[in-house]
């Protein structure tokens, strides 16, 4: 009986997800591809198979009134469903921040979510959407693995020339340091550049992710050696909603002479 695994990349306002077959010794095979968009207004449930036809198309009446975890349970029902007698065995969660210790992917338990969750601050938009539907999988189906997957740790094989931030060594052994984001998407870059372009993948390459988040990765051997972001989201290139690298000046500028808050600051840029 094959067996199939759940990739799930959750935002604020939407779950996009893809589901594969996994077999003994064999690359995984997609299936199919969907998200759930619009949650907390009119959420709108779609799914796809490799070829495009749809699937399954839903809207809530009482959208507002959905929350994420129960959408969440919702589409699980569903693709259980779908599977008939193949099994689902695992779920793989995008988290954005896997701070000092996160290195590679890591099977969720307890003591994990705890260290995720210490790790808000850095990211206060965007991880708290990766815990939620952890949470809501480990209370809906307590028995399926969940796998965490880092944005961060593809750029753990940065120097530490390019890592450190000019500031007093404690800093950077309590974790005050650059760490990097798009992570999975340079590593998927990489093992692609690898097969492809394997002359390329060799040498140096500069990669570019672009889209409303925005970042750069130099490489070397297919392995990060500098990128644009640093301790949290917010550095870099400028993007749809984000001022990227500003000058520490222009912050105490306007905490300290325009009196703004650190949350409202936080939202500013």
């Amino acid at each position: 009986m094959p067996n199939a695994v759940l990739a799930l990349n959750a935002g604020s306002s939407s779950i996009k997800f893809a589901l594969f077959e996994v077999g003994s010794g064999t690359e995984p095979a997609a299936l199919l591809h969907g998200q759930i968009e619009g949650i907390g207004t009119s959420p709108h449930f779609t799914a796809r198979d490799t070829a495009g036809a749809t699937l399954v198309e839903r809207r809530w009446q009482d959208g507002a009134a959905q929350s994420h975890e129960a959408l969440l349970d919702q589409m699980l029902g569903w693709i259980e469903a779908h599977l008939g007698d193949d099994k689902l065995v695992g779920v793989g969660h995008r988290v954005v921040h896997g701070g000092r210790d996160f290195t590679a992917p890591v099977l969720i338990d307890e003591a994990v979510l705890t260290a995720l969750e210490a790790l808000t601050p850095l990211a206060p938009l965007h991880q708290p959407h990766s815990i939620a539907p952890i949470r809501a999988i480990m209370a809906a189906r307590p028995g399926l693995r969940q796998v965490a997957c880092f944005d961060t740790a593809f750029h753990h094989t940065m120097p530490a020339v390019a890592s450190r931030i000019a500031l007093p060594f404690a800093y950077a052994q309590e974790g005050v340091r650059r760490y990097g984001f798009h992570g999975l998407s340079y590593e998927y870059i990489a093992t692609r550049l690898a097969k492809d372009l394997p002359h390329l993948a060799l040498g140096r390459v500069i990669v570019a992710h672009l889209g409303s988040g925005a970042s750069l990765c130099a490489m070397r051997n297919g392995r990060s050696v500098e990128t644009t972001m640093g301790l949290a989201a917010p550095d870099g290139l400028l993007r749809g909603t984000r001022c990227g690298t500003f000058d520490p000046g222009g912050l105490l500028y306007l905490l300290q002479q325009k009196a703004m808050s650190p949350h409202a600051l936080e939202h500013l840029c």
